[in-house]
């Protein structure tokens, strides 16, 4: 049984599923285990333990009784971060797959030594981090 993993709450499943399936094909050769339409719902594992589901924001919403509340705003309150051997080659992977650059490739040393990163947005404005050490 997984312990912990991310689970994204998109308000676009259509976007954000087909996204991450080409994605994490293209970055870890991984593909989903379940992509269900339907139930708005995706998961993806990677070496046998789950990775990263992305389900439709009403779906859940309806789940836990906040369907008539408005959705959440503001500055990030998550971000994914995907670890990559080539921080500028994966960002130009994401960018051809519909993601938004928003700060582009950069040694952070201050972060850590070696560490170089870039910043995009997912079809559904989920913040994801590129990172390589």
């Amino acid at each position: 049984m997984d312990a912990l993993y991310p689970r994204l709450l998109v308000d676009d499943f259509e976007a954000c599923a087909g996204f991450y399936e080409a994605a994490l094909r293209a970055l870890l050769g991984i593909e989903p285990v379940k992509l269900v339409p339907d139930a708005a719902y995706a998961n993806w594992d990677l070496r046998g333990e789950a990775a990263l589901s992305v389900m439709g924001r009403a779906r859940m919403a309806e789940a836990v009784g906040t369907a008539d509340l408005p959705a959440p705003s503001g500055q990030d309150g998550s971000m994914l971060v995907l670890r990559v051997d080539d921080v500028d080659a994966a960002a130009g992977t994401l960018r051809g797959l519909g993601a938004v650059q928003v700060a582009g490739p950069r040694d952070r040393p201050e972060w850590g030594p070696g560490l170089r990163t870039a910043h995009l947005r997912d079809p559904g404005g989920n913040l994801l981090e590129l990172q390589s050490y």
